[in-house]
């Protein structure tokens, strides 16, 4: 009887340590420093405030670490350090006892070469460092041959990044519904102009999302490393995001088609391109099965009500 006790009482407690050991969110190890790049922009600060979340060790890259939003990640406990692309010696002592690096690379400040030269140059300082996780972020459709140069550069620094052996994720986001706050004045003035076919379907994502996939990234690398993966939050046509935009702002938003001929005229060709493209073609990610596994992404109404868009 004293045996079987015994046994039983030695099962019980096998039982509870592999119950403790598939916790479903893991306890990350604060000594891991992680590095996230453009940490001061949409991207690159949504990232860097998850992982503090998630209680990692985070390092902020920026060329400006005295800037108020470079101000604004010290007071949460991030370490800003200052770096540049352009500066091998910089992301080196950036990367020194770094587990980890998020990427992001900027074409509309830097064009396409030197945004392709810069990605090289991140994922050559993280394998001198030995860095154990890089994580990218790309474009949805990198790979779909578009030929819209942004679209390009990216699809050449995920090449350079498989190629590099370097243990990777490569993230590939969609349209950001963070760039709705450059239209504000206009959709609360009631219009939101655009070229597209308001009955088609489209695509979007929230920043904060991005953080949240970089943070699943890294806190399950035997699930993510050498993934690829398109992420999206939101799919619905333009006239159902304008009747969302209406929603929650309590604005009478009226959608305004314009001719493509302005629009290019307005924003130039490469942004007319890439907006006839998602008209034409679009985006393709599976919303619906990305939902089912994660459906705490944000919605449209989501998004707009965290940034107090209902605030008039």
């Amino acid at each position: 009887m004293r045996r079987l006790t015994y046994i039983l009482l030695l099962t019980l407690a096998s039982l509870l340590a592999v119950a403790c050991s598939r916790s479903e969110t893991p306890t990350p190890d604060a000594a891991k420093i992680v590095l996230v790049t453009g940490a001061t922009g949409t991207q690159g600060g949504a990232v860097a405030r998850e992982l503090v979340d998630r209680g990692y060790a985070v390092r902020g890259l920026t060329r400006n670490p005295d800037s108020e939003r470079a101000t604004a990640l010290t007071e949460l406990g991030i370490e800003v350090v200052k770096g540049d692309f352009d500066d091998a010696t910089s992301l080196n002592a950036a990367m020194e006892g770094v587990y980890g690096v998020f990427a992001v690379t900027n074409y509309w400040e830097h064009g396409f070469d030197r945004e392709v030269a810069h990605g090289k140059q991140l994922v050559d300082a993280a394998e001198k460092a030995g860095i154990k996780h890089f994580v990218f972020t790309s474009v949805a459709g990198a790979d779909a041959g578009t030929g819209l140069p942004h679209f390009e550069s990216k699809a050449e620094i995920e090449v350079y990044l498989v190629d590099s052996g370097l243990d990777y994720t490569i993230l590939r986001p969609v349209e950001f519904l963070d760039n709705l706050r450059y239209l504000r004045d206009e959709i609360m003035s009631g219009r939101f102009v655009d070229p597209r076919d308001a009955g088609k379907g489209h695509q979007w994502i929230a920043a904060r999302d991005i953080g949240f996939f970089v943070g699943e990234a890294f806190d399950y690398p035997d699930i993510w490393v050498g993934v690829t993966e398109e992420i999206a939050g939101v799919e619905m046509t333009l006239a159902e995001f304008v009747a969302a935009l209406s929603e929650v702002t309590g604005v009478n938003v009226q959608y305004i088609q314009i001719d493509w001929d302005d629009y290019e005229i307005a924003l130039g060709a490469e942004m007319s391109d890439m907006v006839r493209w998602f008209d034409n073609e679009g985006y393709s990610v599976d919303v619906e099965g990305l939902r089912s596994r994660y459906p705490g992404l944000m919605t449209v109404q989501d998004y707009l009500l965290t940034a107090g868009w209902n605030d008039r």
